[in-house]
């Protein structure tokens, strides 16, 4: 099984981790292309970008691994042969699952202890290469913009010497209201050699500057000056920083990504403390802040300042008090002041309301922010454990998936991963996003995916041990066909080789009875049935299952004619099924007649049954009729045949 399974593993996990890193790739296309980077900057910017995708394509890989190794194995009838010497499936599922187990925990050592070095390296490089500025590639015919504070225009390029023809230059580097605007016959740019500034060298131009900034307001009224300068050669300096700077990864190894488990339970500790004390100092600031506390007498000094006589005379007209129970009348108060006084009062009112609000606002964006931060560090710390999770849970899916569809290679088995992995990958998403914006706990939304696909697992298990049929279509489609009344065809063919011929004399009589059993079962079973009988009886019909029996057991007897005639009239009996109902057949009385009660429930069962009722008289109305076409052929190839007697009669 090892032989087996770890080379397709390999494989796998080679084409998972080159698929996702070429999605990761064209993510960030754009932080990459033209900025003139190295090829040892982008070498370790896509090794650090394939260890941080392992977590993502190690499960992808363990489900299409386990899923092909099955199918092989059942494809090419080796499972078969192992169950019938006496291997269980999960006996043979064991090496893998021991291997798997180890797999598991390495991926959950490598997510705490790899995976914060390689995000914090990762996400570092990500960050400098977007401040890099691009380089330098002036197109022809239009303007070129990444120069901060210019726009180049050249309307020919001569790439052989460099040079730059009509070349035309907006200079904003000093404002826009001090534009500078150089117009030259050719030119040439080339870098410095620290390549911190840009040397644009120009040739036969002028240049216009206005003198706005150099002229007083009294003068602008009336014109402003502006300089025009004619050149023969001419060069600007540009400050243009084109290396590549790496910036510092204390900033990201601070954050949630760069923590192993220890270090995020431990600023989860932390960062719960501040949130509270902060949640604390809040709900103190909102009581300190209610009615209850600002309702206070006002001292006879503060009433008597002489720099604050509108604003005591506003307080003393108001009688406040600090004694609890004591209520006020806010409106009679209000009412009984001049109209200046009440505006003033509702001024004030309004300008404390409005500091109220924005104080709050900024409260609840702290409190938000610090809730935030410690709703991520909860998710990365739950994720240390999800991803090896992950790996067993998509083997107990993959592998007993493969036993039942048994078909190995490339087709179907990636066919079903793929749909299976974004199926998961859609749930832990949105767990992830539920989780991360406060709306779920943590771990719900984190082990959401997990929670919906382990029960898969565990029945797929289940039903590969018992050798179940579940995925074959077969299956489906004969359900489907007598449901809507197309029953399977019988067949029946001529032997070879009959040891035992059938006795006509003895069939004969079994054919009447049949014949005259399916009449009165047509002529005592209407179409319809009262629906409380229906489930008092448990949706049972014994007589039609005696009449499929009796059926049965003619067509096995007669099947050993050598006559076609009568082989080929047997094959007109159909399999009558239908007589008993699958749901309520495992019942009692009493449960199904409360089932029955229950209209919503027991409804849609009693209109199938009837359905189903419609096509039993149908099939058992064919059994007559084949039953006594039987008699007449017999007596015509046989009886009269071998009797002289009769024939002559």
């Amino acid at each position: 099984m090892l032989q087996t399974f770890l080379p397709l593993f390999l494989m796998t996990f080679g084409i998972c981790l080159f698929i996702v890193l070429m999605q990761f790739l064209w993510r960030y296309i754009d932080d990459m292309v033209g900025k003139g980077l190295g090829i040892p900057v982008l070498a370790e910017m896509f090794m650090y970008a394939a260890l941080f995708l392992v977590p993502m394509a190690l499960p992808l890989a363990v489900l299409l691994a386990s899923l092909m190794t099955f199918g092989n194995l059942g494809e090419r009838l080796e499972l078969l042969a192992m169950k019938s010497a006496g291997v269980s499936l999960i006996r043979i599922m064991r090496p893998l699952i021991i291997t798997l187990l180890f797999v598991s925990v390495g991926a959950f050592f490598f997510q705490n202890y790899a995976m914060p070095v390689i995000q914090v390296k990762l996400y570092t490089l990500l960050y400098s290469m977007r401040q890099k500025s691009p380089e330098l590639d002036i197109p022809e015919g239009s303007f070129y913009k990444d120069i901060p504070g210019f726009n180049v225009y050249v309307k020919e390029k001569i790439n052989q010497t460099g040079l730059l023809k009509d070349v035309m230059i907006y200079d904003y580097s000093e404002g826009f209201n001090n534009a500078r605007v150089i117009i030259a016959d050719s030119g040439r740019l080339k870098t410095s050699a620290d390549k911190l500034f840009l040397v644009l060298s120009l040739y036969n131009g002028e240049s216009f500057e206005n003198l706005k900034s150099q002229t007083s307001e009294a003068q602008q009224r009336k014109a402003v000056p502006y300089r025009r300068e004619s050149f023969s050669t001419k060069d600007i300096l540009i400050e243009f920083d084109a290396n590549f700077n790496r910036t510092d990864e204390s900033f990201m190894q601070n954050q949630y990504m760069g923590k192993n488990l220890e270090d995020l339970q431990s600023s989860i500790d932390s960062m719960g403390m501040r949130l509270d004390s902060i949640k604390n100092i809040n709900a103190q600031n909102i009581y300190e802040t209610s009615y209850v506390r600002t309702v206070k007498q006002k001292s006879t000094k503060q009433a008597d300042k002489p720099d604050k006589a509108e604003k005591t005379e506003i307080e003393r007209s108001i009688p406040l008090a600090t004694i609890p129970g004591i209520a006020l009348d806010f409106d009679s108060a209000y009412q009984a002041q001049t109209p200046g006084t009440q505006a003033t009062l509702l001024g004030r009112a309004k300008t404390s309301l409005e500091h109220i609000k924005t104080d709050y606002y900024f409260r609840a964006a702290s409190v938000g922010d610090e809730a935030y931060k410690v709703r991520r560090h909860l998710t990365e710390w739950h994720k240390k454990f999800t991803v090896s999770f992950a790996c067993l849970m998509f083997f107990f899916i993959g592998a007993p998936l493969g036993a039942i569809i048994r078909k190995g290679g490339l087709g179907v088995p990636v066919v079903i991963s793929v749909i299976l992995f974004i199926f998961y990958y859609i749930i832990d998403n949105m767990g992830f996003k539920m989780a991360r914006d406060g709306r779920w706990e943590a771990w719900e939304g984190m082990w959401l995916s997990s929670a919906v696909l382990t029960p898969m697992g565990i029945f797929l298990t289940y039903k590969a041990v018992k050798d179940s049929v579940i995925l074959n279509a077969d299956t489906y489609i004969n359900a489907l066909k007598n449901l809507i009344g197309k029953r399977e065809g019988r067949k029946v063919e001529k032997k070879e080789v009959i040891i035992y011929t059938p006795d006509y004399d003895a069939v004969l009589p079994k054919l009447r009875q049949l014949t005259e059993e399916s009449k009165a079962y047509i002529d005592g079973h209407k179409r319809w049935i009262n629906y409380l009988t229906f489930w008092r009886q448990g949706g049972k019909d014994p007589q039609a299952e005696q009449l499929a029996m009796e059926t049965e057991a003619i067509v096995e007897e007669l099947s050993n004619s050598d006559q076609n005639l009568l082989l080929n009239k047997l094959m007109d009996y159909p399999i009558i099924g239908g007589y008993s109902n699958k749901l309520s057949k495992r019942m009692n009385e009493k449960v199904a007649l409360a089932i029955g009660i229950c209209l919503p429930i027991g409804l849609p069962v009693y209109l199938l049954a009837v359905y189903q009722r419609k096509l039993l008289r149908h099939d058992i109305l064919m059994v007559q009729r084949t039953s006594q076409e039987l008699v007449d052929m017999i007596y015509s190839l046989h009886l009269l045949k071998n009797n002289p007697a009769i024939n002559h009669q």
